[in-house]
């Protein structure tokens, strides 16, 4: 199962939309996954052509999808169990904050921070797909493209720019 994540939309804003090499790899996946912060639902719906969705909302989200989306979701994928929250909280003990936190995962996504991590301890992973719009303190806009099968998943982060 091809899954493409994504988290920090911010849409709309100005003139900002999802790169085309973004929309390539959304058309190209069985799933999205989508970590936070869209901001409107109308990012949503416009996801939703492209693929199934799974959600959660963020902290800047409009008061529909914080009613609409969940504070966090369990997602099975080609076996793999994923778990995804829109905060982690500090980078500073985030690895076993989340796995005390969801301890039944084999992964979890998070978004928030705008900057791409992707870790793992033990069989677990931590990832964080950045943000294909709004890259902060990151150096590039990215997103993530996961592969589940066989009760395994594994992370590809895509530099956008």
């Amino acid at each position: 199962m091809r899954i493409a994540v994504i988290a920090d939309t911010h849409m709309p804003r100005g003139t900002r939309r999802l790169p085309d090499r973004c929309i390539e790899e959304l058309e190209r996946a069985d799933l999205i996954l989508h970590a936070g912060d869209f901001t409107e639902g109308e990012v949503l719906a416009a996801l939703r052509r492209h693929a199934p969705v799974v959600a959660v909302h963020g902290n800047v989200d409009s008061p529909e999808l914080r009613r609409e989306l969940p504070e966090s979701v369990s997602v099975e994928a080609g076996g793999a169990r994923i778990r995804m929250v829109h905060d982690a909280g500090a980078r500073r003990g985030r690895m076993e904050r989340m796995r005390a936190r969801f301890p039944d995962a084999d992964a979890v996504i998070f978004g928030h921070s705008h900057l791409p991590a992707h870790e793992e301890r033990d069989g677990f992973l931590i990832f964080n797909p950045g943000s294909p719009t709004e890259r902060r303190r990151a150096p590039t806009r990215t997103m993530g493209v996961a592969t589940a099968e066989d009760g395994a998943v594994r992370f590809e982060l895509i530099d956008l720019e």
